[in-house]
């Protein structure tokens, strides 16, 4: 820019001097012109086509550059670099006797050149002197964006290699992208450790269940070797107990293959269903089946978006539970409460005490282990009830009072 500006100046110059020449040139004396417009530093002169020139008129003994002599037929401006740097300018004019020659001005920018050298010197120094904090900043900063990556990089090795959950150490609550990433690391952990404890849990539980039948079918089967043949008593009671265990081991192992599916995998087929008319057939079929009487009762007709399948199996998972646990008649209502249905199936059996209620829906949880011994469950019913509830949109609300009954309330979302 500052060059461009100095190539602006000396165009502006030459353009001035040469109106003023072709003004003067009649009643002023060539050289005598050639003295007055003289730059401090630098030269002017005329030059003819046939390169006839006088020597150059300087008003400094400091300028010291020869230019080379050329005609020109066109004006022109530029910058020359020789030992000086300087500013050349050349424009055409006419002399008294007609003949066109070229007005040249030549002008040392030397100090501007000498300037600008500074200044790069300046601006090399400058950045060279800025980028010592900005290294520095971003060291220290690319440290602080690293060493969370770095700690979480360490604990999932520190998991890998010892097998055991471990959490990053979260200072202070700076609420960044990576305080959050730290954030969601250990609740990811959480979430594992909590599945692994329930996997283990659940192995755990499955394998007891699993091994007492199998010594149940294992004992009658060597009573049977031994004295089944000869008493007739003995193989009924062997045979009984042994299809037994095996229909509660069959139910168990189905129960436990349903419970191992995710929501994905649960292959619902939604359709309108009307909640009254289903509720009675599917309570027609209930009570058939096991000759116990169910009272269907409705204060509103609803229309839900459901699987009747899944929602027949959550329906008959509790008519069982309130089967098993209640002698008399199990009432089922059917209405709506804030604009939301709902099926509430009610039973006067023997209830839930206070402390066991949150824990029904556990896997392999029994209120009351011989009871439920007695009856054939093993604990997984109403864990599998929460599991169909959630995949078709069903909220689960269990209500009892031991020695009074158990109500399960099913809202449809």
């Amino acid at each position: 820019m500052i060059l461009d500006s100095e190539l602006e100046r000396a165009k502006e110059e030459i353009e001035r001097t040469a109106a003023s020449f072709n003004e003067s040139l009649e009643s002023v004396p060539q050289d005598n012109l050639l003295n007055a417009y003289a730059p401090v530093d630098g030269m002017i002169r005329i030059v003819k086509e046939n390169l006839d020139l006088k020597a150059p008129i300087t008003a400094s003994s400091s300028y010291k550059h020869k230019i080379k002599k050329e005609y020109f037929t066109n004006e022109v401006i530029k910058i020359i670099r020789n030992n000086d740097t300087y500013t050349f300018g050349s424009i055409p004019i006419i002399l008294p006797d007609g003949e066109v020659a070229n007005l040249q001005i030549a002008k040392s920018i030397e100090k501007t050149a000498e300037n600008l050298m500074i200044l790069r010197l300046v601006l090399i120094a400058v950045t060279l002197v800025a980028m010592v904090p900005v290294i520095i900043s971003s060291r220290l900063l690319g440290n602080l964006i690293i060493s969370p990556i770095t700690s979480m990089i360490k604990t999932m090795a520190e998991i890998r290699q010892s097998g055991k959950f471990k959490r990053l150490s979260l200072k202070g609550k700076s609420g960044d992208e990576l305080h959050e990433m730290g954030e969601t690391f250990n609740h990811m952990i959480d979430l594992l450790e909590a599945n692994f404890e329930k996997q283990k849990q659940f192995a755990s539980n499955a394998s007891h269940e699993l091994k007492t039948p199998l010594t149940v079918i294992e004992s009658y089967a060597s009573l049977l070797k031994r004295r089944g043949k000869r008493e007739p008593e003995i193989f009924a009671e062997s045979i009984e107990a042994i299809h037994s265990e095996a229909i509660r081991m069959k139910d168990m192992t189905e129960q436990l293959l349903l419970l191992a599916r995710h929501n994905e995998q649960w292959n619902i087929e939604w359709s309108n269903v009307d909640v009254t008319e289903f509720t009675q057939a599917s309570a027609r079929a209930f009570q058939n089946a096991y000759n116990r009487n169910i009272v269907v009762k409705s204060d509103s007709n609803p229309v839900i978006k459901t699987d009747e399948q899944k929602l027949k199996q959550l329906l008959f998972i509790f008519l069982d539970n309130a089967r098993k646990y209640s002698e008399d008649d199990i009432t089922v209502l059917i209405g709506e409460k804030d604009n939301v249905p709902f099926i509430r199936m009610t039973d006067s059996g023997i209830g839930i005490s206070r402390d066991d209620l949150p824990k029904v829906f556990d896997r392999f949880y029994r209120v009351d282990k011989a009871r439920s011994r007695k009856t054939g469950g093993v604990g997984l019913g109403l864990s599998l009830a929460k599991e169909i509830a959630d995949a078709i949109d069903v909220d689960v609300e269990l209500e009892s009072i031991e020695g009074v009954g158990t109500t399960a309330t099913l809202f449809f979302r």
